[in-house]
């Protein structure tokens, strides 16, 4: 915190975002004026205002609180790359010559003082982050964690227990990623995605190689088992550094034996499913005792770990019916969520109800869209979410539908996604994607339990 002394208000552009909001939630928390703008009030922006932080729903400059605008030397900043280039706050601070930074070189400043955590990753980074950041809480270090969601154990995307060990999301969006200055990290996959920003996959992966690069030599560098670079690796029934094995599952939880360099720990458990998230908590585990956490304390935190909000997460569980909402947007995502419902429930019906989100990704992955979306017994198809693009021509979720080889599929309206779904007579429904689909799930969830 020394470098930001002098600093008194803290003013975030786009501070619903769930990395602006860690941010603003713990500059305000170290007792700064924090406000911000974002152009739609959420569920976020209204936990901020409770926490004390002014939101201005305007983009209008009369609307920017007077201590921010009569204090230009003793203000920070903070934008998103997401924010439009006409933004007239924006404009105004950049003209009056405030003192600008984007969130991630924020982030990036702050780890130059503290011995920092950080997990990239094209997947399985946010739940990686939670669950490395729940055993160092639960095992009592001193810990800050920045998360890229929402834990369902602490309902927030920060924990505050210290400041010896910083625990964060490295996102490699914009490269992102590079501003960070970490003494830990890890790398749990390189699939390609973003090529709107990096063009190619080779680009994206040379991205992640310079983050590598970043670890000092006295750091750590852990890795999927299989990716190219080197490191303490990762895996699951292999020749891994850090190992799950002797898997077995019971009531829907992983059971299974840690094998590390210097011991085994025997019967682990763990509550989410599909064997991406068991990858990701092996990864949080080897990172946590790499560090120097107690191995006989890490059994019960494990354990306790409930989830990111989003992220394989239940909102109905019966024996009759099972409503899973899930962030998955990219293929790899679509492939882990199938085999992980297919694991827990082998012998029921699963329709997946997917929102593309955005036009390009669409448009890039479409191959392989279909061939993962085809493999549910049924399909819904919504609008493609466009997010921060236009539309580009011949790209819809419609010209998706025509490649799922799968005869159960349609394009389904969100006035009329509920009755569609009843229709079916569902077992499973998973409903996927990172658009605004996250908000339809809670009035599927009603309307299901109405019927109920």
């Amino acid at each position: 915190m020394m470098q930001f002394n002098h600093i008194q208000n803290f003013y975030f552009v786009g501070i619903g975002g769930i990395g602006m909001s860690a941010l603003a939630r713990y500059f305000n928390a170290m007792g700064k004026s924090v406000s911000g703008y974002d152009k739609t009030a959420s569920e976020i922006t209204r936990k901020l205002e409770n926490e004390g932080i002014q939101l201005i729903l305007q983009d209008s400059v009369e609307e920017i609180p007077r201590n921010v605008m009569d204090n230009p030397d003793k203000t920070l900043v903070v934008y998103t790359p997401a924010i439009p280039k006409d933004h007239k706050q924006f404009e105004y601070f950049k003209k009056q010559e405030f003192e600008i930074i984007k969130r991630a070189q924020l982030l990036g400043k702050l780890s130059k003082d503290i011995f920092t955590m950080a997990i990239a990753g094209t997947h399985g980074k946010t739940t990686t982050t939670a669950i490395l950041a729940h055993l160092l809480k639960e095992t009592k270090a001193e810990v800050l964690a920045f998360l890229g969601g929402i834990s369902e154990d602490i309902n927030s995307n920060l924990i505050m227990k210290g400041e010896k060990v910083m625990v964060v999301e490295a996102d490699e969006f914009d490269r992102s990623f590079l501003n960070l200055s970490p003494n830990f990290a890890a790398i749990t996959s390189m699939d390609a995605d973003h090529l709107d920003i990096y063009g190619e996959k080779s680009v994206l992966e040379d991205s992640f190689k310079e983050f590598a690069e970043k670890i000092p030599r006295d750091g750590k560098l852990f890795i999927t088992n299989g990716l190219p670079l080197s490191g303490i690796t990762i895996g699951i029934e292999d020749d891994s550094d850090y190992k799950a094995e002797n898997i077995r599952i019971e009531d829907g939880s992983y059971i299974f034996n840690l094998t590390t360099p210097a011991q085994q720990i025997d019967n682990l458990k763990f509550n989410l499913p599909g064997q991406h998230n068991l990858l990701n908590a092996i990864t949080a585990l080897a990172m946590a005792i790499e560090y120097g956490t107690p191995t006989h304390d890490l059994a019960r935190a494990l354990y306790s770990f409930k989830g990111v909000k989003r992220r394989f997460s239940y909102k109905i569980k019966t024996d009759d019916l099972v409503l899973i909402d899930d962030y998955a947007h990219h293929p790899t995502e679509i492939a882990a969520v199938h085999q992980a419902v297919r694991e827990m429930y082998p012998n029921k019906k699963v329709l997946a109800v997917f929102q593309p989100h955005l036009f390009s990704r669409t448009r890039d992955f479409a191959e392989d869209f279909a061939s993962n979306l085809s493999k549910f017994d049924e399909v819904f198809l919504l609008d493609i979410y466009p997010a921060r693009e236009l539309p580009l021509e011949g790209i819809s979720s419609g010209w998706l539908l025509d490649k799922i080889e799968n005869k159960n599929k349609r394009l389904v309206y969100k006035v009329n996604l509920t009755e569609e779904i009843k229709k079916t007579k569902p077992e499973v429904v998973v409903m996927l994607g990172a658009g605004d689909i996250g908000e339809q799930v809670e009035i599927v969830k009603k309307s299901l339990l109405n019927e109920a």
